[in-house]
């Protein structure tokens, strides 16, 4: 079976879940975001009611399938239908609520099967792997409940199902409802239906409040409220981190080699995804990864940052490649670990103090930014001083070649240019004169050594001859003003030499791969960005709602897009796409107060 990335992401925010449209768990991992994949069939294809890894409820005769959300929330509704007109439905939820005057996050996984009319007959297929698709493992079982026995840790399966047909894998018809929870090994003490009516209605009806909080857009609400949804359950409540995907090793493009695990938090994307959910109003998110953050700090060395940590904040993210996985269609290699960890990206600093300024400006936190705060984040700003206009990987993190990049020195003045208001706003007036003094000389160094006039635009790296997508951000992180002429001329040459049809590619120039064949997702919409800045927004809108229409059946996007045929690629669902559906939205709607 050939998966494509037509999947549909549930979660809670502890794990998560990739579900396809047949209603198989094709991804699934164990204890948390970065753990052991228990359902691995993304990576490890089989052929119906073969192989192991996934988790399936087969409908004997199925001539027919739907899927879609339940209104505001990430429950799952998968409806089947078979040739005599049976028709049954699946639910899949992750419980999330609010319980005990905390927030609960299990890590469970609950599948509710119900006859909706006819006589449907199914077989359900219950077949984790463990060691990344080493082996199915070994299990024992009880008169309710079977026990899944893996190297570390044991899944138990509690259920109110026959046992016997699910280990021997019998079809049988489907009388009523039935229900399968999947979670520690730890006994149910109440009636599993009831469980999983109760976590369902709970679920549903957290994710309804949740939603209502949001201060959405007019124009593109159900996309937007989805996206949100989305990057929420890519945090990891209990520290604060955010992960890039849920996937490891689905290719950028076919047979790239470009295929990374992308289960940490790079401070840059955290700073995106915070910055996102903060302009949509929900802030419970930004103060956790803020918690975070400021332990990441503290762990530093002489204000010294990596662009990527575990979501436990650890800073060993080993890689090795995983033989027993195949691939994403065959696609290998499967990796684990990210050896980006051991890069320079100095970027780092300004995703870093940016993310942490919010906490200074904004009234809505009982938890506000203080002096204390404030110098703790100085060190780093003083490392950006001495790295501004040093090499480095910069923030498409290339393997084989060092160089000044633009935007690695522009996210080094951010530093120094927010250290600076946060002084200010914090009445420590000497301290903000330092700290602008030291973003002026930064500024004037990026303007000397980054413009190109041939080109009449600011390049890739310093004395560079080539562009990257990144530059399109130079207004929207305050280092030109829109209405600058070196702004709207540095667009004006991504358009030249970046632009191929309705998508921006990140570069075009060779890397440690050869030339990218895919477009990077979010660079088209720093570009609508850019063009909104420039009053270009009828431009804007039309790419906007060309990249809405390649969007998968739930709204879900990945990393990497086939300009030609419009298939994506690249791990999923990547937040750097879901915050630029955001941050796109809310600059091109119309106004609430005008728009009926």
């Amino acid at each position: 079976m050939k998966h494509s990335l037509e999947l549909a992401l549930i979660g809670n925010c502890q794990v998560g879940a990739l579900i396809d449209r047949q209603a198989e768990i094709v991804w699934y991992c164990l204890p948390r975001f970065d753990g052991d994949p228990v359902f691995c069939s993304l990576l490890k294809e089989h052929e119906p009611g073969s192989g192991f890894g996934y988790c399936s409820i087969e409908l004997m005769d199925q001539v027919g399938c739907e899927q879609y959300y339940l209104t505001n929330s990430a429950v799952l509704v998968t409806r089947m239908t078979d040739c005599r007109g049976g028709v049954l439905e699946v639910v899949d939820f992750a419980p999330r609520f609010r319980q005990y005057g905390r927030m609960f996050t299990p890590m469970m996984l609950i599948r509710q099967i119900r006859r909706v009319q006819g006589t449907p007959r199914i077989v359900l297929r219950v077949r984790p792997a463990r060691d990344y698709g080493t082996e199915q493992g070994d299990y024992t079982y009880g008169s309710n409940h079977v026990r899944y026995i893996s190297n570390d840790m044991v899944l138990r399966l509690s259920t109110d199902a026959s046992i016997t047909t699910i280990l021997q894998e019998l079809p049988f018809l489907l009388e009523d409802e039935l229900n399968l929870i999947f979670g520690p090994d730890e006994t149910i003490q109440e009636s599993v239906s009831e469980l999983a009516r109760r976590f369902k209605n709970e679920t549903l009806s957290y994710w309804q409040d949740w939603v209502r909080d949001l201060g959405v857009p007019f124009e593109w609400q159900s996309e937007v409220i989805r996206a949100a949804i989305t990057l929420k359950l890519n945090t990891f409540d209990d520290t604060g981190a955010i992960v890039a995907a849920l996937t490891t090793s689905i290719p950028e493009a076919p047979d790239s080699g470009r295929n990374w695990d992308y289960r940490y938090c790079w401070l840059r994307d955290a700073y995106f995804v915070v910055n996102a959910l903060n302009r949509l109003g929900t802030t419970h998110t930004m103060e956790r990864y803020l918690r975070y953050l400021v332990n990441v700090v503290a762990g530093s060395e002489g204000g010294r940052l990596q662009p990527v940590y575990g979501i436990d904040g650890r800073t060993l993210l080993l890689e090795r490649e995983v033989a027993t996985l195949p691939g994403y269609r065959g696609m290998g290699p499967v990796r684990v670990g990210n050896l980006a960890y051991e890069q320079v990206q100095h970027d780092v600093y300004g995703s870093a103090i940016l993310a942490v300024t919010h906490v200074f400006f904004d009234q809505r936190l009982m938890q506000r930014g203080d002096a204390a705060l404030f110098h703790r984040l100085e060190p780093l700003g003083e490392t950006a001083v001495q790295v501004h206009d040093q090499p480095d990987a910069g923030l498409w993190e290339l393997r084989g070649m060092k160089r000044v990049h633009t935007f690695s020195s522009v996210m080094c003045w951010a530093a120094c240019d927010r250290l600076s208001k946060i002084a200010v706003q914090l009445g420590l007036a000497e301290r903000g004169a330092y700290w602008a003094s030291q973003a002026q000389r930064i500024h004037e160094s990026i303007c000397s050594r980054a413009w190109n006039p041939e080109k009449k635009a600011f390049t890739a790296a310093f004395e560079g001859e080539t562009l990257d997508a990144s530059l399109l951000l130079l207004h929207d992180v305050g280092f030109l003003a829109a209405d600058d002429p070196r702004f709207a001329s540095t667009v004006a040459a991504i358009e030249r030499e970046l632009r191929h049809g309705d998508y921006i590619f990140r570069y075009v120039e060779k890397d440690d791969f050869g030339a990218p064949e895919n477009a990077f997702i979010v660079c088209t919409y720093w570009y609508i960005y850019a063009l909104v800045a420039l009053g270009r927004g009828e431009e804007a809108r039309r790419l906007f709602d060309n990249l809405l229409s390649r969007h998968n059946r739930h709204g879900l996007m990945a990393e990497h897009i086939d300009v030609a045929s419009g298939e994506q690629w690249g791990n999923f669902v990547q937040t750097y796409s879901m915050v630029g559906l955001v941050n796109a939205a809310i600059r091109l709607s119309k106004r609430w107060d005008s728009a009926f």
